[in-house]
């Protein structure tokens, strides 16, 4: 299994104090709203971790990646404020964006769209999912409605998309369409677009639980998206093959970061059960309340080293699809039992916006659906495993 340097620890201390003493007190900033933080309050946090030297801090300086193992402690520290990941720019949508250019991309596409990314300059939008009400793609690729087509030099995509993070405000973008062209056998194809654009226009932005995503969700239309073909990435055809690519460590990034907003909700359900008196003693004391955090400290462990396993597979080279459906349902749904009981210890007070706790707990249930619901990474599991048991039986 891959090692965890004392360099890695060094910059996960790091980030913790600085989202602790810096990130932290920006929790109650005006401008944190229904649709996530301005991007004036992004541009602000940036900067400062800028200044610390703790922007993108799981890559390097010279433009190396700690591996995942050590990337997991980094995202974890970012993730102890609902803001830190965004100061830290290892937020989503962009953490899994800047992955798969740094992977796919060409040198013309890296340099023109990965580095202002990294740079912290820009954010960026994923362009896959689309509306279910009209058949389109969901957590079912296959069913995807938008199309693309060659004309000349050029490729014309048109089509809806739906729960698009952060298209509100972002600078570049990644669209994913169908190949109508007959070489391409029906495939995927994904293209780099500078935004915004006015072949691509906001419909809604949603109304959602969450609220930590800068720019929120949006609804969007393309219409006769003209994009130059030096700006498709990788080849035609192939853009099922890249989302993969893309998903399965972002499942485990997004792991990482609601692991560290978990061990921040612990530490303040804590707190107050250590101060609060009810009948005649401390509700620590009281087995209701000690239960439910004992419980929750076994249950944050357990996602500890169910990341740490994912996050070794995923560096052995492997692409490690399984184990990251494994990481993702186990940890989303752990954490989400975590928050509830983070929630219960506080009574009245959980439920208030007093602290990030209740934010935790509509942030995590959200988790439970974005990037693929439980439902739809059991029912793949259960597929592997009723196909290794016919090979096991020489079908």
């Amino acid at each position: 299994m891959s090692e965890v340097s004392g360099e890695a620890r060094s910059v996960a201390a790091q980030v913790e104090r600085f989202v602790r003493e810096v990130v932290a007190p920006y929790e109650r900033d005006p401008r944190c709203g229904s649709h996530g933080p301005s991007d004036a309050l992004g541009a602000e946090l940036r900067e400062k971790a800028r200044a610390a030297g703790l922007l993108v801090p799981h890559i390097r300086d010279d433009g190396s990646h700690f591996n995942h193992r050590e990337t997991a402690l980094i995202l974890r520290a970012s993730g102890l404020s609902p803001l830190g990941p965004i100061a830290c720019h290892v937020m989503a949508p962009d953490e899994g964006n800047m992955y798969l250019l740094g992977k796919v991309g060409s040198p013309q596409i890296r340099e023109r769209f990965l580095a202002p990314l990294v740079a912290g300059n820009a954010r960026s939008a994923f362009f896959m999912t689309e509306p279910a009400a009209e058949g389109g793609a969901g957590s079912d690729p296959s069913l995807m409605q938008t199309t693309c087509r060659r004309d000349g030099n050029h490729w014309v995509i048109n089509g809806r998309k739906a729960f698009i993070t952060g298209a509100e405000g972002a600078r570049v973008g990644i669209v994913m369409a169908k190949s109508v062209e007959p070489d391409t056998q029906g495939g995927a194809c994904m293209f780099l677009v500078d935004l915004p654009d006015p072949a691509i226009r906001i419909e809604r932005v949603l109304e959602t639980i969450d609220s930590s995503m800068p720019g929120g969700h949006a609804v969007i239309a393309i219409d006769n998206l003209r994009v130059p073909a030096d700006q498709m990435l990788g080849e035609a055809g192939e853009g099922f093959k890249y989302a993969q690519v893309r998903l399965a460590p972002a499942r485990l990034t997004h792991c990482m970061r609601w692991l560290g907003l978990a061990d921040r909700a612990q530490e303040i359900a804590t707190d107050y059960a250590c101060r609060r008196d009810a009948f005649g003693k401390k509700l620590i004391d009281h087995e209701g309340v000690g239960f439910m955090l004992a419980q929750n400290r076994i249950d944050l462990k357990a996602c500890e080293l169910m990341i740490d396993w994912c996050a070794g597979v995923l560096d052995t080279g492997d692409l490690g699809t399984t184990e990251s459906s494994m990481a993702k349902t186990f940890v989303a749904e752990t954490l989400f039992q975590v928050a509830d009981r983070c929630v219960q210890a506080m009574g009245g007070t959980g439920v208030t916006g007093d602290t990030i706790v209740e934010q935790f707990f509509r942030e995590v249930r959200a988790f439970r659906i974005y990037d693929g619901p439980t439902e739809v990474h059991k029912w793949s599991l259960a597929k592997k495993i009723k196909r290794e048991w016919r090979e096991a039986q020489g079908d």
